[in-house]
Parts: structure tokens; sequence; C-alpha cells
């Protein structure tokens, strides 16, 4: 259930709303849009069905909301949601690319990532330093060291940082050290680790599963927002088809679809959607066309030699034939 309220309403009308619905047993969560907030109800509305809530001060219209994700979704509030992060503004039309590579190997490959990606546009560094892999052989990330190679390196450069958080006893730390705390496809459904990182009061960008429909998306959402922490982004970033020439498929569908049916920015990742290089320039214009907030590349100055994903990964040079062009179609479209 929403509760929208007036222009016009004072708050002390949403505090003596805030506190009736407390004491009926629900939870409410204050949305403030543009012009007026709104209030979303949690709980078993049930027993408002005969309260005059609509009569209370400041009340404009009381509204039900049929789709699970409430606080996601876009009948709570109509316009976007911007996510702020120090000086950078996400969604609402700005787009932001993220960039990085996969995993943080060395502070002499982040700095020389850093300096480049930064330099084409990117204003968010992006580093895995826990990394779940396949293959329990695999790469598994340099943890709290490279936490703290991405931290050092984001402040000298000065670009804001992201990383996975991969396990609930993870989140406080990776929360010490970067900007957006990253929700990985394998761990979109854990339900406890989202609760956690909807504690941690940090912006997230949590990815969509990799075999998950938009619902289940939006679902796992509302875990953080329920929390009270309402900084959230959604990133596609493929799903698993029966097509094999690409890692997975990137399904731009979703995007229009999830900015129809929430107010929470969406940004696209072409490196996992696609899991190749020749592809990423493609589907990053593409994404651009198709109404995305931002995008997550992965690059390396020297995918050949990249401990995680260097397949998928652009050098310097086309990352920023990439950013040159969507420039333009962002230019275009203006």
């Amino acid at each position: 259930m929403v509760i929208v309220m007036k222009p016009e309403a004072e708050k002390k009308d949403i505090e003596n709303i805030l506190k009736y619905i407390k004491e009926l047993g629900l939870t409410p969560h204050v949305i403030e849009g543009q012009e007026r907030a709104v209030i979303g109800v949690i709980g078993d509305v049930s027993v408002l069905a005969d309260k005059p809530v609509i009569s209370m001060d400041g009340v404009e219209n009381v509204v039900r909301i049929s789709v699970p994700y409430k606080l996601a979704s876009r009948m709570l509030k109509r316009e976007d949601t911007v996510v702020k992060v120090d000086d950078v503004e996400i969604g609402g039309g700005n787009f932001v690319i993220m960039a990085g590579p996969c995993a943080v190997e060395s502070y002499e490959q982040m700095i020389e990532t850093a300096r480049a990606v930064k330099k084409s546009g990117a204003k968010v560094l992006r580093g895995g330093a826990y990394k779940p892999r396949t293959s329990p052989y695999s790469f598994q990330g340099l943890e709290e060291e490279g936490l703290k190679i991405l931290k050092q390196v984001g402040k000298e450069v000065g670009m804001l940082t992201i990383s996975e958080v991969v396990d609930t006893q993870h989140v406080e730390k990776v929360a010490e050290y970067v900007d957006i705390l990253q929700i990985g496809s394998r761990n979109m459904q854990n339900f406890q680790l989202l609760t956690e990182v909807g504690k941690a009061k940090k912006p997230v960008m949590l990815k969509r599963g990799l075999s998950s429909t938009i619902e289940e998306w939006l679902n796992a959402a509302e875990y953080i927002m329920k929390e009270g922490n309402y900084d959230v982004i959604l990133c596609e970033r493929g799903i698993r088809t029966f097509e094999t020439y690409t890692r997975n498929t990137l399904d731009l569908n979703a995007v229009a679809a999830a900015k129809n049916l929430s107010h929470l920015p969406v940004i696209v990742d072409p490196s996992h959607g696609t899991g190749r290089r020749e592809l990423i320039e493609p589907m990053s214009k593409a994404a651009v066309a198709v109404g995305a907030d931002g995008l997550i590349i992965e690059v390396h100055p020297h995918p050949e030699r990249a401990l995680s994903d260097g397949a998928q990964s652009l050098t310097p040079v086309e990352f920023e034939r990439v950013c040159r062009e969507v420039k333009r179609i962002l230019s275009a479209m203006k």
C-alpha cells in the first residue's frame, strides 16, 4: 500500500502517519519525491481496510500496490531515483560509466587502468577482491589486500570505487573500503546477504541472476530496500540461454522493462553479457539506445595476462573508442 501525501503536507503530518502505521504493527518507508512524499506500507495491510487513513491531515490518496516489490515499484515513486555517491549521480538522465579489471591483481595494474579509464570518461573504478569462480582452482582474488589497493588507487586518481561482496561476514569490511557495494549474479537471491548490505547504508549495485526473471530481480532489490537503503542500482549482465557463441545472452528487453516497472536506475554489463571483446562496443551502444543509465565494463592494460576474464576485457585503447561512441549516441539522443 502507498500513502500519497499532498505537495503541501507538513513534516508533522508525515510523523503522525508514521506513528499510526507503526502502532498497527506495520512498517512504513518514506520516499521523498521531487514534488511530494509517499509512504510505502509493508506488512498485512488488511488491518487498514476499515481505517480512514485518507482522511488524515496531509494525505492526498491511498493506493494498493499489486506487485510484490512494493518499494522498488514505479507505482510507489513515479519519478526516477537518482543514486548520489559523493558528486556522482546515477539515474534520472545521468549516464555513468564504471570500468576496471575483473580482479585486482596489483597496485601497478590498478593505477595504470584507473588513469586510462578516467581519462576516457569513467567515473567509477571497479575491481574484484573476493572472486567466486566456477572452478575452485581459479584465481580467487587478493581479498582485503585487494580492497586496500582499490581504495588507495581510487583516492589517488579521484574516482569512486565498487567491488563485490560475496559473504555476509565481508559486508562491513568491504563497506569500509569502497563507495558502492556490488551483489553478483550468483548471490542475487542470497537473501541474508541482501539484508546485510541493506543495513550497511551504502549504495548497492544488484546484478540480475543468470537464470532469474525480472520480477525475481526486483524482489531481490526489495530485500535491500526494506532495510531502509533506497540507493539501489540494478545491473543487467546477461542471462543463460541455449546460445553458446556468447558467454551469456544480454537481455536488453530487461532494461526497458525494469525502467518501466521500477524507479531504480538500470545499468548494463556488456562484458559479462557477451563474454566476447568484439561485441562489447555494439552492445554498449545498444544499451545506451534502449535507455540504460550507465555501463560497467571490464578493462585491463594487458588482457592476455589477466588472471580473470581476460577474453572479455578491453584494452584502454579499445575502451576509449567505446566511450567515444557512447558519447556520440548520448549526444544524438539529447
